[in-house]
């Protein structure tokens, strides 16, 4: 649904894929592949009319809304066979695609995965930051490795989409996954500016669902915790069937209530 902004990013990002390609810095043939994740607006209208006006842009078409990471992944794998290496960047141009020059360098010095790295995130309104910050800073404690504030405008060269595609990942959480190629890495900084038009598509409430997703999938410490609570709740149980037997060898104790309250507290320990 980026209708509104895709005109600019389109012109934005043409001009910059000419400037380069007459510096020698990308080949003649390179390419910008608009992935539209199920639109319900006029989005895919416009990228056809893009295409048109533009050899070097074409468009990949999901057959309904599959989210983010899938779309990204759609598109990842749609042209990796294709590629020297790709460039994700989404359609809005927060992320500043004037870093992309900078993301080439990397690559030829030999780097096959190249982040983008926010320096100021001063276009973000007060609770995003915080709670993007937020996020990081508890992934980290969570034991994941992350690149802190990065997002994923990154440089990813064929062998590193090679591997990547190996994954058989169900729920994407790629700023987890693609640390973990062991790849040589570079970080590129930029600052982060307004949405070029349209609104923001990551309410908090998709914003927590996927950073719930990160925690869950790349994190063994909630899993600890639960094991541990279950283990506490066992114990408890254990504690209460002697205080339930004492009660009844004592004549303390209503008919059924020591068995009850037994099963109730080491069976719940065990869930």
């Amino acid at each position: 649904n980026e209708e509104a902004a895709l005109p600019e990013t389109g012109r934005r990002l043409v001009s910059l894929v000419k400037r380069m390609v007459e510096q020698g810095d990308i080949h003649p043939d390179s390419r910008i592949a608009l992935v539209d994740d199920g639109s319900r607006d006029g989005t895919w209208r416009v990228i056809c009319s893009l295409i048109e006006q533009n050899p070097c842009m074409e468009g990949i078409k999901l057959a309904h809304n599959a989210g983010h990471q899938n779309a990204l992944w759609a598109g990842m794998m749609s042209v990796r066979a294709r590629v020297d290496a790709l460039i994700s960047i989404d359609a809005d141009l927060q992320d500043d695609p004037e870093a992309i020059p900078k993301f080439i360098e990397q690559y030829k010095s030999g780097c096959d995965v190249v982040y983008g790295v926010r320096s100021r995130r001063e276009a973000d309104t007060a609770f995003k930051r915080i709670t993007a910050q937020g996020f990081y800073g508890f992934m980290k404690k969570m034991g994941v490795d992350l690149v802190y504030n990065h997002a994923d405008y990154r440089l990813l060269s064929r062998r590193a989409l090679d591997a990547l595609s190996e994954y058989t990942e169900v729920n994407l959480f790629l700023r987890g996954m693609v640390p973990l190629l062991g790849f040589q890495t570079a970080q590129v900084y930029y600052e982060r500016h307004e949405r070029v038009a349209g609104e923001s598509k990551y309410p908090f409430s998709k914003m927590m669902a996927f950073a719930l997703q990160g925690i869950t999938s790349f994190s063994i410490k909630p899993i600890r915790w639960v094991t541990l609570i279950g283990t506490v709740f066992a114990l408890m149980g254990l504690i209460m069937a002697l205080y339930a037997l004492v009660s009844l060898l004592s004549g303390h104790a209503v008919a059924g209530w020591a068995s009850i309250m037994v099963s109730i507290w080491i069976i719940g320990g065990v869930q």
